[in-house]
């Protein structure tokens, strides 16, 4: 079957399995390996995406189920110059990040709540993004780095 999609403002069509998830096609269709593969049960995070701008877990989804959506993923984010997003800024510059693997999809998420939530208090960031696992850190600089975005970003 074919699924046709908007990722990263591109278009592409591809042939998939009916079976594909959608972070396999965005893994292995198209070498957007940024979205990681964590626990492939929906509950690390680490595969989130956004799909027609709200976060999802994309080892969740069938590619054929977002069919004719827009797929934005961390390859998505920065300019074409190669200027960060600011929440990838706030991530670098307070330290919320370790070993790397959770970052992707912890600041999709982070992205994602302040859209919703643009001046969150840190119960609410700590809350926000409960479905992400991060196994290296104790929360404390990626709460920090979601406040520091809060107040760079415009929503």
């Amino acid at each position: 079957m074919q699924v046709s999609l908007i990722v990263n403002g591109r278009s592409i069509t591809q042939d998939v399995e009916e079976r594909t998830l959608l972070s396999d096609l965005l893994r292995d269709g198209l070498g957007l390996t940024g979205t990681h593969r964590g626990c492939d049960t929906a509950q690390c995070g680490a595969c989130t995406v956004h799909v027609d701008g709200r976060a999802v877990k994309s080892c969740n989804l069938l590619a054929l189920q977002v069919q004719g959506c827009e797929i934005l993923t961390i390859e998505g984010l920065a300019e074409a110059d190669g200027t960060l997003h600011p929440m990838q800024e706030a991530f670098k510059e307070c330290h919320g990040l370790q070993c790397g693997f959770c970052s992707p999809g912890m600041v999709m998420s982070a992205i994602d709540l302040l859209r919703r939530t643009p001046h969150p208090s840190e119960t609410e960031i700590r809350e926000g993004l409960e479905g992400n696992i991060c196994r290296c850190t104790g929360y404390v600089n990626i709460v920090r780095a979601v406040q520091h975005a809060s107040a760079r970003m415009e929503t």
